[in-house]
């Protein structure tokens, strides 16, 4: 297997330029298959926070980087769809949220949200009498008692300390969703029908979108989601674009209180020019 990447040949999913250079870093193992992006990619490419692999590994050898709770110190850990990163010492936190066109960009939310993350259940099986195993799209599996009532293409948002079940969101008509493939990725709605093909053809799913014109796609490329989820991305863009004007105004302040002193300090400069100049008469 080859330890290179060419920027061509990459997944849609990865937000990296393809005609810049002829490579990029190849993901390591870890989850969310090919789709994985490697982190050194968001920290370079993304956020500009370093300028090389080099930097990466010196900046995560700190220990301020954690991906859905966990210190991450491999630069190729492969990151994905509803993945949470958080720098502590920024005090930065981002979910990563499918974007028009299927690329993978970063969202940000605040410290709350950024404990818990969102997965899409993919498989069930019975590992006991009593305990049931779930698979969730990026590979991480849970053990929960026999019963419960999560089913395949259900949602759940599970805590990023203990691995317990917050919230669980089923796949039904009427659910919250967001497509995050297809011409339609990124796009958010409600399902309002669930048609069921016959034989081997995939079932179709048509969603009353948000803000855009209703669409139809496969099942297999929408995720349900939770009102508060959306909130939240939407509140914290919020917040982020005031801190930018915020420290924006404080520059401006900044600069014009340096003007005005600068003109003071000048007006006292022609002041004192005037005085020697009398005194020479």
């Amino acid at each position: 297997m080859s330890n290179h990447q060419k920027r061509l040949s990459v997944p849609k999913s990865w937000p990296v330029e393809r005609k810049t250079e002829t490579f990029t870093v190849k993901a390591g193992a870890g989850p969310h298959g090919e789709d994985g992006v490697p982190l050194v990619v968001l920290l370079r490419d993304v956020l500009g926070y370093v300028d090389s692999r080099k930097e990466a590994r010196y900046a995560l050898s700190a220990g301020s980087v954690r991906v859905n709770g966990d210190r991450i110190s491999d630069e190729s850990r492969p990151i994905g769809m509803f993945d949470i990163l958080a720098f502590e010492e920024r005090e930065e936190f981002y979910r990563v949220f499918p974007d028009e066109g299927g690329r993978l960009a970063l969202s940000p939310i605040d410290e709350d949200a950024a404990g818990s993350k969102l997965g899409k259940v993919v498989g069930k099986h019975d590992v006991g009498d009593d305990e049931v195993q779930l698979t969730l799209h990026d590979g991480e599996t849970l053990v929960v008692e026999a019963g419960e009532p999560y089913t395949p293409k259900d949602s759940l948002v599970v805590d990023n300390d203990d691995g317990s079940v917050v919230a669980h969101f089923p796949y039904e008509e009427g659910a919250l969703v967001t497509a995050v493939r297809g011409q339609h990725a990124g796009q958010i709605g409600e399902i309002a029908e669930i048609d069921v093909a016959s034989g081997s053809s995939p079932n179709r799913v048509v969603v009353d979108a948000v803000d855009a014109e209703d669409f139809e796609t496969i099942e297999e490329y929408v995720v349900v989601i939770d009102e508060n989820f959306v909130d939240s991305d939407e509140a914290a863009e919020a917040a982020e674009e005031e801190r930018v004007e915020s420290e924006s105004a404080d520059d401006e302040s900044e600069a014009d209180a340096a003007e005005d002193a600068e003109s003071e300090e000048a007006a006292a400069d022609d002041a004192a020019d005037d005085t020697d100049g009398g005194e020479d008469e």
